[in-house]
């Protein structure tokens, strides 16, 4: 094992715990209309269906922006792309606090989607490009725990924002805070093909792989045979599991407590954070986990397929509990559960992604993933809204989501299993000696 130099730790520290403030800033704006839900519905006069289409409205623009991301982020960098994107997101949530009708919040919220696109596949370039393979597991384990410590965050800081300032004037003041970053990163951050490495720096990072893959840019045809590869359909189908169940208690978590539980906003402002605690305790596990498989000698494949399958698994069996329990105690416990495994499955994800492709493919992938995921997952909200509309409860929209999260665990076991080649590599011709 080579040894790594202060330099190579320093930017690694800075590059996560940037990745890490971006998203927890992410998932604070994402939360946004969560937690104005009511106050929102109130002012504009919107049914749950129409605020379910409200949610899902970002998620669909999420999802779909995912495909030319990806390959942007592997021709121009996380540094552009990531910073861009950070910008537009923000604005777009400044906006936010500005409209006056459905179809004003419906454009704000397609906007934030399309800015927040390169968050996750940015993160996924960052840690293939300045970590070893055999490491990256923890960096994506703890940069993703974002996802659930800004959902966990987002309760009692928007909450205190909501009660204080109005809804309006906390979708504003996010959307400051955001710009902030978003210039912080572009400063602060650098590509690795912008920074002139020692030997031993080089040597490190490419420890294990052939060192001319890194610095290679992904053709279309590449790009376009990622499509062809069992793998990548197994991410894309696999992956609309673990996000479905994920963005039903981002978007209706706090709602389901105010309705279903009848606790007050104030009181759901604090109680929704245990849940979102319990996932980041099970995103950050994934990373050791997988990390510590491998190093067993568990392939890198199954190293991270194993865990996303426990997760979804666990997932679906806490979920139905959930949403049968008439006790209050008992549902918060069992929700929990939930969170940690789906966030689990969540974290080994994104680390499948740095394992499953060579690096100049990985941004593509991670949000070829990443579409499916939000594709699938973009339906969560709406039909939501849809069976509380008519049902008046969420026990069938809880059991509608645990039942993907087992069809999902099945399609990572049987369909990803093997990682995606470098054709160019393979077809490169052998030197007559």
């Amino acid at each position: 094992m080579l040894e790594k130099s202060p330099r190579l730790k320093r930017v690694q520290v800075v590059a996560i715990a940037f990745l890490m403030l971006a998203g927890i800033v992410n998932y604070l704006d994402r939360s946004t209309l969560s937690i104005a839900n009511h106050s929102v519905t109130q002012e504009l006069g919107l049914s749950a269906s129409q605020m379910g289409l409200l949610l899902s409205a970002f998620s669909f623009a999420y999802a779909f922006s995912q495909l030319p991301i990806g390959a942007m982020l592997d021709r121009f960098g996380a540094r552009v792309m990531l910073g861009l994107g950070m910008f537009v997101w923000s604005v777009a949530q400044l906006f936010g606090g500005l409209v006056t009708n459905l179809q004003q919040f419906l454009a704000a919220r397609i906007a934030l989607g399309i800015g927040e696109a390169p968050q996750f596949p940015a993160g996924a370039k960052v840690v293939s490009e300045w970590f070893a393979q055999r490491e990256r597991g923890k960096p994506t384990g703890i940069f993703v725990t974002s996802s659930t410590i800004g959902p966990a965050l987002a309760p009692p800081i928007l909450t205190v924002l909501l009660l204080n300032f109005g809804w309006r004037n906390m979708f504003v003041i996010m959307g400051v805070l955001g710009i902030a970053v978003s210039i912080g990163w572009y400063i602060v951050y650098r590509n690795r093909r912008d920074v002139q490495l020692e030997p031993q720096e080089l040597a490190h990072l490419t420890e294990g792989e052939p060192a001319q893959r890194a610095e290679r840019n992904m053709s279309f045809a590449e790009w376009r045979g990622l499509f062809g590869r069992a793998t990548t359909w197994g991410m894309i189908f696999g992956f609309m599991g673990v996000i479905y169940m994920v963005w039903l208690y981002l978007t209706w978590l706090p709602a389901y407590l105010e309705h279903e539980r009848h606790l007050t906003i104030a009181k759901t402002g604090w109680i929704v954070t245990i849940p979102y605690l319990a996932g980041t305790l099970g995103m950050l596990s994934s990373g050791f986990i997988a990390d510590g498989l491998m190093a067993r000698g568990v392939a890198p494949i199954r190293s991270r397929k194993w865990p996303i399958c426990s997760g979804l698994i666990g997932g679906a069996l806490f979920t139905v509990p959930a949403a049968f329990t008439p006790n209050l105690t008992l549902a918060i416990v069992y929700l929990s559960a939930a969170m940690f495994f789906v966030n689990m499955a969540s974290g080994a994800a994104w680390a499948l992604v740095s394992v499953a492709a060579p690096r100049h493919m990985v941004a593509s992938l991670g949000s070829i993933q990443n579409f499916g995921g939000y594709f699938g997952g973009s339906f969560a909200p709406f039909i939501t809204g849809l069976v509380v509309d008519k049902t008046h409860s969420f026990v069938n929209a809880f059991l509608i989501s645990a039942g993907v999260a087992f069809a999902a665990a099945l399609v990572y076991m049987f369909v990803v299993r093997a990682p995606i080649e470098d054709t160019q590599e393979q077809a490169a011709p052998v030197p007559v000696v």
